[in-house]
Parts: C-alpha cells; structure tokens; sequence
C-alpha cells in the first residue's frame, strides 16, 4: 500500500523569525515616552542642567537672557567659583516648599521637563568666602580683604565699587559668602545680612558650576576662565584657632 505524501511545512526564514520576534518585544509608544522622560530627569538631576539668567546682577560676566549649561558632576567648590545654587532657605527667606531627597528631586525634574517649577528658586552668584573666612568690606583703599588679603576683582566693571553696603562678616562652617558681580544692582548675601543664616548660604545647596554658555549664538561658547578667579583661590584660609 503506497502511503500519500506528507505535505511539506511551510518555510521558516530567518527574517519571518526576526520579524515576530521584534513584533513580541516592540514596546507601547507611551513607554518610550516614559523612559526618555526618566532619562531626561536623571541627566538634569545627576549630570548636567540648562539655566537662564533672569536679571543683571552678574554683569557683565553674565548678561541678561544668556542661557548656561551647568555642570553636576564635581561638588568641589572654590572661592571665586561662579555658582548656581537652590536660594529657598536663604535668599527666599523659606517662603517657598523645598522638594529633597531623591524621589522629590527627581519628581521636580520630570516636572520640569513640562515647564513646571514646583517653587524652586536658584540663583547666581560669585563664591567670595568660603566656611572659616573672615570677609571684611572695606579697607581704607576701598578694597574687600578675605582673611587680611586684599583682594583685586578684575571681573567688576572699570570703577565700580566692590561694595558701597559695609560688612564684617565670619562665614561659618558648611556655608558660603556670595556676591554678586555687578555689586550696584545685586541682591546677594548682604541683601541677607538680618535673615535667619545671616546671609550665608550651605555648600549643600550647591547645584553646579556654568560650564558653558549657549545662547546668545553671538557669544556661545566654553565658561573658560570668567567662571572662577586664580587669585581668589589662592588666598590663605583662615587661621584656625
């Protein structure tokens, strides 16, 4: 008895399998929308962030409207560093809720993304004392003194005055002294003087350094050294006792 052909099975190719394969793996499109989200929200909360200056408080280092990257990824701050740093405590006095830990920071970045701020407040300014240093404005030449030294700014504009509010000043330990560059029209820590923290801002609140400015396209380019100050840096700190 002559048995009937089997029928053959149709052909598996390798590009068939592939294909259903990819088609099982092949996320929903709000998921990779989720994920570039997160991505997102951990680049600016770890790496790096994209400020704007609003005011003019840092001219002409920075003008009004430029637009900055700034750098996450070193804590080490400098005296003469420029700064972003998160003024909630400080400089707005506590008047706006503070989001911490790593859930509200990541929380407040996703949002971000949408355009909303959850009442964050962050500034820029200049690191002129660091925790221990004795800040005194002015000496007989008119000149602030870190620790007895004199210091020369070269980034104030040609005949400003370092400052025309006097102060004497021991930033304690954890905090810092800023000012502003365009010390006419700066509201920095001697604005804050008779506050809670007498001005003085913790390095904790410290969100990074300008690394580079982007917008104006006119003056785009690395922070180079307008970010810091050599001679700042190399000013003693304070005796200890």
């Amino acid at each position: 008895m002559t048995s009937e052909p089997e029928a053959a099975a149709p052909a598996v190719t390798r590009s068939s399998r592939r294909t259903a394969k990819s088609t099982k793996r092949q996320l929903p499109l709000w998921v990779h929308f989720l994920l570039a989200l997160v991505l997102v929200a951990l680049l600016r909360n770890f790496v790096a962030q994209s400020f704007y200056v609003p005011s003019g408080s840092m001219i002409p280092t920075l003008e009004v409207g430029d637009r900055v990257v700034v750098s996450k990824l070193s804590n080490d701050v400098t005296r003469g560093d420029i700064v972003v740093f998160n003024g909630t405590d400080t400089f707005a006095a506590g008047t706006l809720e503070r989001f911490t830990g790593t859930f509200g920071k990541a929380a407040a970045a996703v949002a971000s993304v949408f355009g909303v701020h959850l009442n964050e407040r962050d500034y820029v300014k200049r690191v002129i004392g660091m925790p221990g240093d004795h800040v005194v404005c002015c000496d007989a030449q008119g000149k602030i003194t870190i620790n007895g030294t004199v210091i020369n700014e070269s980034y104030l504009v040609g005949g400003m005055q370092p400052s025309l509010q006097p102060f004497d000043v021991r930033v304690p330990a954890g905090r810092l002294w800023m000012m502003g560059d365009n010390r006419s029209n700066s509201a920095d820590s001697r604005a804050h003087l008779g506050d809670p923290g007498g001005g003085m801002v913790p390095v904790t609140d410290v969100i990074g350094r300008p690394v580079f400015r982007y917008w104006p396209l006119g003056r785009m380019g690395t922070t180079g050294s307008y970010a810091s100050d050599a001679e700042l840096a190399k000013i003693p700190a304070a005796a200890t006792k």
